[in-house]
């Protein structure tokens, strides 16, 4: 019988924790909640999500000890995967509600979603509900990657957020949503590293299939 893979869950209080363990457990996986980095230990698979702002979220993760723990993972190449805000902690900084800085584990910032559209037309903000994932880049390859089992376009998972990343390198780059006409960062990837602005745990199956390709890394 194949070894069911591992992951350990971050719990720092700004997240919807039942909902993506229940999701990961769906698709096979062992989950361990860890609510401090002292009780942490060695992870085989990490999984940072996340919900809300980022100044709360970050401030949360450092007086854990997480912040740390998340670096020496990384550092391992061990899988990781950081969800919403779990994404948006990795970069530089986040101008949301101040200057705030990130993880800077990824170059780059977070910025406001526009506030209007390309045709200068008003759009609500946050950005709630779905939309179709397409390549960063033209030249972007899915294959191998988190989104390894979608045709771009065609696969649309669920947002809710009100700022979003801006990766300073565009290999980090995997997949953008379109939002009144922009391009938004809906996934990076790097290595070892997986992030999405989407929810996976609130994307039916699509969402589901992105879950398994992680537990496959």
């Amino acid at each position: 019988m194949t070894k069911a893979a591992e992951i350990t869950l971050v719990d720092y209080g700004m997240a919807n924790m039942l909902n993506v363990a229940r999701a990961f457990r769906h698709c096979g996986a062992e989950i361990r909640v860890v609510e401090s980095a002292a009780e942490a230990g060695p992870a085989e698979r990490l999984v940072v999500p996340g919900v809300g702002a980022f100044e709360k979220s970050i401030r949360a993760v450092r007086e854990k000890g997480f912040d740390e723990f998340i670096r020496r993972h990384v550092e391992t190449g061990r899988p990781f995967l950081g969800v919403c805000v779990g994404m948006q902690m990795l970069f530089e900084a986040s101008e949301e509600f101040g200057e705030h800085q990130g993880l800077g584990i990824l170059p780059g910032r977070v910025a406001r979603v526009p506030s209007v559209d390309t045709a200068g037309e008003p759009q609500p903000v946050p950005h709630i509900g779905w939309s179709a994932l397409v390549p960063a880049q033209a030249e972007r390859s899915w294959e191998g990657t988190l989104l390894a089992d979608h045709q771009p376009g065609a696969s649309s998972v669920y947002f809710v957020h009100s700022f979003a990343a801006r990766p300073a390198d565009e290999g980090d780059m995997l997949a953008d949503c379109l939002y009144g006409g922009h391009r938004i960062c809906a996934a990076v990837q790097r290595d070892n590293i997986c992030a999405t602005q989407f929810h996976p745990e609130r994307s039916g199956e699509i969402g589901l299939s992105v879950i398994r390709r992680f537990l496959s890394l």
